[in-house]
Parts: C-alpha cells; sequence; structure tokens
C-alpha cells in the first residue's frame, strides 16, 4: 500500500475519531475546532503529495518531509505552551475557589455555630479513644 494512501486514510479516521469525541462531549469545541482544522489540512495533503512539494520549493524547503517535521515540531510546541498556560490558569483558580471555601467554612463556624468538617486524612490520623460498641 502506498504512503499517500495510508496518510489520507489515517487523515480521514483521526477527522472521523474527533467528530465522535465532539458528539460524545469528550473533547470540548475550542479544541475540536483546532483539530479539525488541522485535520483538514493534513488530510488532503495525503491524498495529494504534490501540493506538499510544491508549497515546500516556494517556502524555500529542501522537501515536503522537512517541511512537515518542521510543521509538527511547531504545533507540539504551540500545544504544549498552551496546555502549560492552561494548567496554571486553573490551578491558580483552584487556589482562589479553596480559599473562598475556607473563608466560608470558617464563616459559618463562627456566626452560626456550624462544626467546621474534618477532611478525610485528620479522620484517619486521629485514634479512637472513646468507648468500644
Amino acid at each position: 500500500m502506498h504512503l499517500t494512501v495510508i496518510t489520507s486514510i489515517t487523515g480521514v479516521l483521526v477527522l472521523v475519531y474527533i467528530l465522535e469525541l465532539l458528539r460524545r462531549q469528550q473533547l470540548r469545541e475550542k479544541y475540536a475546532a483546532i483539530w479539525l482544522a488541522i485535520g483538514v489540512v493534513v488530510a488532503p495533503l495525503g491524498f495529494f503529495p504534490t501540493i506538499l512539494d510544491s508549497t515546500a520549493r516556494r517556502l524555500g524547503i529542501a522537501s515536503g518531509v522537512s517541511l512537515v517535521l518542521f510543521a509538527g515540531f511547531v504545533l507540539v510546541l504551540l500545544v504544549s505552551l498552551h496546555l502549560s498556560w492552561e494548567a496554571s490558569r486553573l490551578e491558580a483558580e483552584t487556589r482562589t475557589l479553596a480559599e473562598d471555601v475556607a473563608m466560608m467554612r470558617a464563616h459559618l463556624a463562627e456566626h452560626h455555630g456550624y462544626p467546621i468538617a474534618r477532611s478525610s486524612n485528620d479522620a484517619s490520623k486521629s485514634t479512637d479513644t472513646g468507648v468500644t460498641a
């Protein structure tokens, strides 16, 4: 089987898989749009490999393979950077929410007499010195 056929089939299967993840709501729309755009660009390159070679020549790159490797590297770098940014943002949001919950619990305990719930770690560390059943 020719490499162009394998590339084309793989590109189409990836597009179908992305659509299925989107349908099952396992992939958010903003990420699906990015991956679908990449798939729409990559899939035709498998069907028409001469497009890649001519594009590489126009850009002054020796071969289409070099262009694909460079573009793939840049893509992975950008995805990694975006995921790092997203993780940092979520960590800051989680910290803020945890502080808000702690302040609400303290307020309820101080003004309304609600007991402050202990975490499961605190409960497992305490020893039972009480009466046995």
